[in-house]
């Protein structure tokens, strides 16, 4: 096992995730987020190599035949893919790596990395969500009618996933992300890595 954990987190678009996300990761510092590849634009105030490493479908095509995503998808006409080598690397040297991805990917991750753990975000309401894709301003009526219906589809994968956050208050479901990495960490097959010395008499006769 390695010293490092790899916590996967979904969720459909507006039901918070990348603002909880990026709470936990500004107060814990053991925590680092995996960045992953996309072929998408940049939204406003994102920055190549930030929030993701922006390239053009021809690279990310070439990427993908060469075997070098540990996982891929097609989401809203846009590619994205996380990097195999790189999050083998960083487990290996005990960090804990953080990875946003969507249902597809987190059971394409489970597979290569069945130790992995799996956090879902739903949003309290459909309402709701489609309340909070208007309020960013940024989506057209067509692009916020298929992310309702793509929503509905991805949270029929709920069940697949280790914990599961609603997030009607922002506070609460940032304590309860808290807790599910805290108590992650605590496992014993986690602990034993991280601490042999402390469990070196489990060997002995």
């Amino acid at each position: 096992m390695t010293t490092g954990t790899l916590f996967i987190v979904a969720a459909p678009s507006g039901a918070g995730k990348t603002t909880l996300v990026g709470r936990l990761l500004a107060d814990d510092p053991r925590v680092t987020h995996s960045i992953s590849y996309t072929t998408r634009s940049p939204r406003p105030g994102e920055q190549d190599g930030r929030e993701y490493n922006f390239i053009d479908v021809q690279h990310f095509l070439g990427m993908r035949e060469r075997g070098e995503f540990a996982e891929w998808a097609e989401v809203h006409d846009n590619f994205y893919g996380t990097s195999r080598l790189w999050i083998e690397q960083r487990l290996q040297e005990g960090c804990d790596m953080l990875l946003e991805i969507d249902w597809q990917g987190a059971q394409q991750m489970r597979r290569q990395f069945p130790e992995a753990v799996s956090i879902f975000i739903l949003p309290p309401s459909i309402a709701e969500l489609e309340r909070r894709l208007r309020a960013r301003g940024s989506d057209s009526e067509d692009v916020i009618a298929r992310r309702v219906a793509g929503a509905l589809g991805e949270m029929r994968h709920v069940a697949e996933f280790d914990f599961v956050i609603i997030n009607n208050d922002l506070d609460v479901a940032l304590g309860q992300l808290k807790a599910a990495v805290s108590a992650s960490r605590l496992r014993f097959g986690r602990q034993r890595a991280r601490h042999p010395d402390v469990f070196r008499f489990l060997d002995q006769d």
